[in-house]
């Protein structure tokens, strides 16, 4: 930990082992996977995924430390395959050596080709940080020779933990007697971003505060904001403004936050991404052509960028904002995961299941299946669900012109079996 007052506090507090890293116990605390193989000496290649500043450097640091091995760190957003290949030349004479890459998702394909080699020789252990969804954006021959390690966000109590550890531990903050009695507007604004929260603290207590109370706070970071969002992440406040923008049937605060996405320069693909899943999160059977048309914009700014596909992302959010809304189709495998969860691996049902060979035949796999398209209108009525849920409704229509129509379907044909 260092104190020199030009280095940020979320620097200065930065861990220097396991004990030290708060809220991800689950891949930190005694026992777990990380920490078992980090004291065995055999930590694999691994892609860390999880939200701004809840550690995913921090472990990185804390794993070179601990096994004393060579390091080198690249960002994404300034590197490509000329300095991979440097880095990976200077590892060839080295043993053990880690190459850690920070958003590692904005590497195109051939940058991360240019790692595969050396990762699967062990000239490297690569770790790689990224807020996206690995299996979208980490090509599959990269992702199959790392293990994925997901990091959670940063719960409320540990947030102010954090906070209070600074005020307790940092040489430069215990010599100005602060006293943190209000904590809201400091968490509200970080967005659970650790990084973010220790950042804001420091700023209003080098503008002379020492008595901090959200009123406080919300003054100083309205005149100071950007000395404390330079690396834009504010683009998960802002994109959460959007969504529920889209979400709540008004295209205007839905193109405003997208404006701000866009100036802000946020990558298409990530706008793209997010309405891509609104479509079937917040839209679904209400309006299927929502699926449709975000796929398609989705495709289109892939191919075309900025700043062009600034057209094509207004007119898909302006579309999604406006369409009928219905989270039936996300409620619905939401409680049939928890009803897999709850009931573990049931039995598929005999007359259900496929049966290739004469043995199985025997065995009267397939046996009283009724072809649905022998029955008057395509339909048959016989149990899909195991025994144990027998007449458990997982799908229930939501309340739109649509999904009426579905449900009068339905209830025309199950007559009376589910609730429809």
């Amino acid at each position: 930990m260092t104190n020199n007052a030009n280095t940020p506090l979320a620097e200065r507090m930065r861990p220097t082992n396991l004990d030290e890293v708060l809220g991800q116990e689950h891949i930190t605390g005694k026992g777990s996977i990380l920490r078992t193989a980090l004291e065995k000496g055999v930590v694999p290649s691994m892609i860390l995924w999880g939200p701004p500043g809840v550690g995913k450097t921090t472990l990185a640091n804390v794993i070179t430390q601990t096994l004393q091995v060579p390091y080198f760190q690249l960002s994404a957003i300034s590197s490509g395959v000329k300095e991979v290949r440097e880095v990976i030349e200077q590892a060839k004479h080295l043993v053990g050596a880690v190459l850690f890459i920070d958003e590692i998702h904005r590497f195109n394909k051939s940058q991360q080709d240019a790692l595969l080699g050396a990762v699967e020789k062990g000239t490297i252990r690569l770790i790689g940080a990224t807020t996206e969804n690995p299996s979208f954006e980490v090509n599959a021959a990269l992702l199959s020779r790392c293990q994925v390690y997901v990091l959670r966000a940063l719960e409320k109590q540990q947030l102010i933990q954090l906070m209070q550890d600074a005020l307790n531990r940092d040489a430069l903050l215990q010599q100005k007697n602060i006293q943190l009695t209000e904590t809201e507007a400091l968490i509200n604004l970080s967005g659970g971003d650790g990084r973010k929260l220790l950042n804001l603290l420091d700023l209003v207590v080098q503008t002379g505060a020492s008595l901090i109370t959200d009123e406080i706070v919300l003054k100083i970071a309205q005149q100071k904001i950007a000395l404390y969002d330079k690396s834009g992440e504010q683009h998960y406040d802002i994109v959460s403004a959007f969504i529920k923008s889209m979400r709540g049937s008004d295209p205007n605060g839905a193109v405003y936050w997208l404006a701000r996405m866009i100036e802000g320069g946020e990558d298409v693909k990530f706008i793209a991404r997010r309405m891509l899943i609104f479509a079937s999160e917040d839209i679904g059977n209400a309006n299927p052509n929502a699926l449709l048309l975000a796929n398609g914009t989705f495709d289109a700014v892939s191919k075309i960028g900025y700043p062009e596909s600034r057209i094509i992302l207004s007119q898909c959010a302006t579309y999604l904002a406006s369409s009928p809304k219905s989270n039936a189709a996300y409620e619905a495998i939401a409680k049939a995961q928890q009803a897999v969860s709850k009931h573990g691996d049931l039995s598929v049902p005999l007359h259900l299941r496929n049966a290739p060979t004469k043995m199985m035949k025997q065995m009267d796999y397939g046996k009283n299946y009724q072809y649905s398209h022998l029955g008057e209108n395509n339909f048959i009525e016989q149990e899909y669900l195991p025994d144990q849920l027998k007449n458990t409704p997982f799908y229930t229509p939501g309340n739109n012109p649509r999904e009426n129509e579905i449900k009068k379907f339905l209830r025309e044909r199950w007559k009376g079996k589910y609730d429809y």
